[in-house]
């Protein structure tokens, strides 16, 4: 039981509490879970006009650089870092159950997959930082690509059966 300050225990305090914080936390839970949905089509968009962007400079051997490199850097790491929340967070996620398709994918597959995405697109930027000229916007194109197709796959798109929806 929990003791007041007066060391007094009041049952009906304690319950109060419990479910306060359990509908604060499935509230916490269920806004995570839109925002980290609804980021994916801005992370998507910023990913799609990055690689056009560094496609088109590169063909033109421009030597600037462009904020749309960073503003895709950025939002992938921002939703690596609601991910990561989550992750910790979710009742999807259960090693116990590996044998599930569901919580396989969320467990291992969805997490692994979109780590190696951050991974590249944050290889991608930093390498680019460092060339100047057409070498800096291929090797953008090149990261920003491969990273684009590992997140189109492990996405959890409402088609493939796994309990999410489109936002």
């Amino acid at each position: 039981m929990i003791k007041d300050f007066f060391g007094r225990t009041n049952l009906w305090d304690y319950l109060c509490i419990v479910t306060i914080s359990t509908i604060i936390c499935d509230n916490l839970m269920n806004m995570l879970i839109h925002a980290h949905s609804g980021l994916r089509y801005v992370v998507l968009g910023l990913l799609i006009a990055s690689i056009v962007e560094a496609y088109s400079k590169w063909k033109t051997d421009d030597q600037g650089d462009s904020k749309i490199y960073l503003f895709a850097f950025i939002s992938a790491h921002t939703q690596l870092l609601i991910g990561l929340i989550l992750y910790m967070m979710s009742p999807k996620v259960d090693f116990s159950q590996m044998s599930v398709a569901l919580f396989r994918f969320f467990s291992v597959e969805h997490a692994f997959m979109m780590l190696i995405a951050i991974a590249l697109i944050t290889i991608g930027r930093i390498k680019a930082k460092k060339l100047t000229g057409g070498d800096k916007h291929r090797t953008v194109l090149f990261f920003y690509l491969l990273a684009l197709v590992i997140i189109l796959v492990a996405i959890p798109w409402p088609f493939r059966g796994l309990g999410s929806g489109w936002f």
